[in-house]
């Protein structure tokens, strides 16, 4: 069994770790930080101690017991706590490394509990590279994308949406979805597209391409 002062000491190294990632996290203003983080590891870190003295206090009743099976809920358990941090804007989906990382540190928990130090602390040694170091080397060579709308009012035509749809498509734009209202006494069509503009895209370069469009009267760009 795991004594009372073992339980605390790992309780206290499992709080360490945990602030370090959530230090991190708290800094990039993430919806799960440096509070959530320790909680959270000090938490599966009691389990796992729990589920340790569990099975063997137990031991000579229950010969079948399993040390892990409380630990395994509590990774289990941890799907929920990640799923709220991750949150939705249109068609971006951002929070998923802040779930990754609580996952994560449940894990490391779990290892500080059994008794892993080494392991533990190697764990939270990545997981910090990945999420400074990699960070900033993944924002360096991979362009980032930024989301707006193209408005623009032309003729109504059979093709247009086709030709709009071409234009927008140069240089690797992605059309997510869009919108069309009609204008049947006027004949014109009011077209909205949801676009993805890869990083030092040149918003004056798309305007002129889109107003290039036979029929095309105005274009307007939207955030």
């Amino acid at each position: 069994m795991i004594s009372e002062t073992d339980i605390l000491l790992r309780l206290v190294i499992a709080a360490a770790l945990g602030t370090l990632v959530g230090l991190e996290r708290e800094r990039h203003d993430q919806p799960a930080g440096l509070r959530t983080h320790m909680i959270l590891v000090v938490g599966a870190t009691l389990a796992m101690c729990l589920s340790i003295n569990l099975a063997t206090g137990w031991a000579g009743d229950a010969p079948n017991g399993d040390p892990a099976r409380l630990a395994a809920q509590v990774v289990s358990g941890i799907g929920f706590l990640g799923a709220g941090a991750i949150l939705r804007y249109g068609t971006s989906v951002k929070g998923l490394t802040t779930a990754a990382s609580l996952w994560t540190m449940a894990v490391v928990g779990l290892s500080v509990g059994a008794g892993h130090f080494l392991s533990a602390a190697a764990a939270t040694g990545l997981l910090l590279i990945i999420l400074s170091i990699i960070n900033r080397v993944e924002k360096r060579s991979i362009a980032s994308y930024g989301e707006m709308h193209v408005i623009l009012l032309a003729s109504d035509r059979p093709d247009l949406v086709e030709h709009v749809r071409e234009r927008l498509k140069l240089r690797r734009r992605q059309v997510y979805s869009f919108s069309m209202e009609k204008d049947i006494d006027a004949g014109t069509v009011e077209l909205d597209f949801l676009v993805k503009l890869k990083a030092g895209d040149s918003i004056e370069d798309l305007v002129e391409e889109i107003a290039g469009v036979e029929g095309v009267r105005r274009v307007k760009i939207r955030e």
